[in-house]
C-alpha cells in the first residue's frame, strides 16, 4: 500500500522504514530537510511540501499524522483538506487528547473524507519490536488499512486492535501511559531503597537483570532499565528532572471526572512536576512547620 506520513522524527522514521520492509511505499514530510533526504536514500519517497505529498498517490489517499498534540495536528488537517477527494483517510498516530479526536472526527467525515485515532506506542524500540497500536473510528477505513497495521505492530496477530469508535484509540492511549507512569515511579522508588541501604553495597545492575528472568515483574520496561543501570550504574551526569507530555494529567483528570480513584497515577504524576522544582517552597514550608511545632533543626544554604 501507499502510505503518507508526516512527521519524521524519532518515531516517524523508524515506522517509515518499518512499512518499507514491510513492502509498502512511504511517502513522507518533514520539515527537517535531512529527514527527508534520509527516507528518499532509503528508497521511499521524500517530498518538500504537503501538496506535493498528495500528488504522490496513485489512488485512494491514506495520510499518517505524526506531529506534536493540538493546533499542528488541526493546521495540518486542514492544509490536507484543500487536496482530499471523498473516501480519504487522515490518521492521527500523535498523543493528542481523545476530545479533540472526536471533534476532528466529525468535522473531517462532515466534508465527505474519513478520520481515524491511533494511540501508538513503542518509541525508538518500534523499529525492531514493532508498534503497539490502539485505534478508533468507522469500521471501513480501519479494515482498509489493516496491511498498514499487520506490519506497524509486532506481528500480523498481536499488538494491535479496533478499540471503538472515534476517540477510543487515544483514550486507550491515554490511560496506557498513565500506567506507564505509575510502573515507573515503582521501579524508581525502588531501586532507590537499594541505593541508600550502603552496607549492602548491592550491584543495581545485578539485581535488574536477576529480576529480568521468572519475577513477576519482568517486563520490557525492566529490560529497558537493567541496560541503562549497566551502562551508568550511579546515573552520573543526570539531572532530577522528568518531563511529561500531557498524557499522565488527562488520566488523572478523566479518572477525576468518572469518580475513579486513581491515587498512584496521580501521585507519580505528582513526582515528576515536583522533581522540576529547585529549592522549592513547599520543601521549605515543611522545614519551617517543623521547627515552629517541634523545634527540628532547620538546614540552611
Amino acid at each position: 500500500m501507499q502510505l503518507g506520513l508526516i512527521g519524521l522524527g524519532k518515531m516517524g522514521g523508524n515506522m517509515a522504514e518499518r512499512l518499507r520492509l514491510g513492502g509498502h511505499q512511504v511517502i513522507g514530510f518533514d520539515f527537517n530537510k535531512e529527514a527527508v533526504d534520509k527516507l528518499t536514500a532509503a528508497g521511499n519517497v521524500g517530498v518538500t511540501s504537503l501538496e506535493e505529498l498528495t500528488q504522490k498517490f496513485t489512488g485512494r489517499k491514506a495520510i499518517w499524522i505524526m506531529v506534536p498534540s493540538g493546533k499542528p495536528v488541526d493546521d495540518t488537517i486542514a492544509q490536507l483538506e484543500q487536496h482530499l477527494a471523498p473516501g480519504d483517510i487522515l490518521i492521527d498516530g500523535g498523543n493528542s487528547n481523545y476530545k479533540d479526536s472526536q471533534r476532528r472526527h466529525k468535522e473531517v467525515t462532515a466534508k465527505g473524507f474519513q478520520f481515524i485515532d491511533v494511540g501508538t506506542s513503542g518509541g525508538v524500540w518500534g523499529l525492531k519490536e514493532g508498534y503497539s497500536l490502539m485505534f478508533g473510528g468507522d469500521k471501513e477505513p480501519v479494515e482498509y488499512l489493516t496491511p498498514i497495521f499487520e506490519t506497524l505492530a509486532p506481528s500480523k496477530d498481536t499488538g494491535w486492535g479496533h478499540m471503538g469508535p472515534a476517540g477510543s484509540g487515544h483514550f486507550v492511549k491515554m490511560v496506557h501511559n498513565g500506567i506507564e507512569y505509575g510502573m515507573m515511579q515503582s521501579f524508581a522508588e525502588g531501586f532507590s531503597i537499594f541505593q541508600a541501604k550502603e552496607e549492602f553495597h548491592l550491584d543495581l545492575a545485578q539485581i535488574a537483570e536477576v529480576w529480568r528472568y521468572g519475577s513477576v515483574v519482568r517486563s520490557w520496561l525492566l529490560d529497558l532499565t537493567a541496560d541503562a543501570l549497566k551502562k551508568n550504574p550511579t546515573l552520573d551526569g543526570l539531572e532530577a528532572y522528568v518531563a511529561d507530555s500531557g498524557e499522565g494529567r488527562w488520566t488523572v483528570f478523566e479518572a477525576i471526572d468518572l469518580n475513579v480513584s486513581a491515587p498512584i497515577i496521580t501521585e507519580s504524576l505528582i513526582r515528576r512536576i515536583r522533581s522540576r522544582e529547585e529549592n522549592n517552597f513547599t520543601d521549605r514550608m515543611l522545614s519551617i512547620m517543623r521547627n515552629a511545632f517541634g523545634g527540628h533543626a532547620v538546614k540552611k544554604d
